[in-house]
């Protein structure tokens, strides 16, 4: 996937067209919503999905996987509406500023796998305005099963096992995974659901850090943590997060400043900027005051104290997808 041009002009043409005809961002999730059919759109189905690829082109010689996958769930819900209102400004941003080559955004949504409808939607990797297309086709089940947590190893486990990403496979280069939430995630990846939601046969459960250690092999992973949603204040989540990926736990003041601070974490583990430069750019890219100083706050300790690998040289990872329908862990 990615074989297309982003595009700032078609975005807001095709916003406007949408506004013009009375059609709501998200159409596709209230149809799903008012009629009580709760089919994932075929675009965001992971069951029995081989890989979401991030691959080169000839247009895009040297692609960049972003992967953003969100809980839908509860005071979560106005994420992805944040997403599709900002998208414009957050590529604008990775691709004028210069901080990665040829991004390429994946979107996807999370619930409660114990409980609720569509627990996993996860699009594909696009250069264009498809990220859009797949962005509004997300459905805001708005579930969650009131046991502060949610099926985040269940999206690990697809990142980890059902992505192929051109980024890290030919060149060494970590891709990026942002999963943004306010609850914790179970204590190991269930085998049942992924039979159910993804269509791998396990024989045993996954525990959480396995499946977060895989994913960190091949991608700089952050738990984006929104401290003005329902668990914000929760002690018990913040620590359990912390005590899973330190640094990479960025607490964020304000939701609606969620596309600017992924921004600014991508240009900062590039060594592309500085966090008083990345605060410059968000204002030249039209960012607001309130989004400009939420986005700063919260990377403040990242920008600070961040060990990362970019790059890993000549020392190219062997092909682990084989393309099987089985456990590989």
């Amino acid at each position: 996937m990615g074989g297309t041009y982003w595009s700032t002009d078609a975005y807001k043409e095709a916003a406007i067209l949408r506004k013009r005809a009375g059609k709501s961002d998200f159409a596709y999730s209230d149809a799903a919503r008012s009629g009580h059919n709760w089919n994932i759109h075929p675009t965001l189905d992971p069951k029995d999905v081989t890989f979401r690829e991030s691959r080169d082109s000839d247009i895009h010689p040297h692609s960049t996987a972003i992967s953003v996958i969100f809980d839908e769930t509860g005071s979560m819900g106005g994420i992805p509406r944040v997403f599709q209102q900002k998208l414009g400004e957050l590529m604008s941003v990775l691709l004028l500023k210069g901080y990665i080559q040829d991004p390429q955004i994946l979107f996807g949504a999370l619930g409660d796998a114990t409980c609720d409808r569509v627990p996993l939607q996860v699009g594909q990797f696009e250069s264009g305005v498809e990220m859009d297309e797949h962005l509004r086709n997300i459905i805001l089940e708005g579930g969650g099963g009131g046991t502060s947590h949610e099926s985040y190893e269940l999206a690990l486990y697809f990142l980890a096992q059902h992505t192929a990403i051109d980024c890290w496979e030919k060149r060494g280069r970590k891709g990026y995974a942002f999963l943004i939430g306010d609850e914790m995630a179970y204590k190991s990846v269930n085998k049942k659901h992924v039979a159910t939601h993804i269509g791998d046969t396990l024989e045993k459960d996954i525990p959480l850090r396995q499946i977060i250690n895989e994913v960190q092999r091949r991608y700089h992973f952050f738990f984006i943590f929104p401290i003005n949603a329902s668990h914000g204040h929760d002690e018990q989540i913040k620590n359990f997060w912390l005590d899973l990926l330190g640094q990479n736990v960025i607490f964020l003041d304000d939701e609606n400043a969620v596309s600017e601070t992924i921004a600014l974490t991508i240009g900062l583990t590039e060594d592309a900027i500085n966090l008083a430069e990345g605060e410059h750019d968000l204002d030249s890219s039209g960012a607001s005051h309130s989004a400009i100083k939420a986005a700063t706050k919260a990377l403040k300790n990242y920008a600070g104290h961040k060990n990362v690998i970019t790059t890993v040289g000549s020392n190219l990872p062997a092909p682990i997808h084989q393309g099987t329908r089985t456990e590989r862990l």
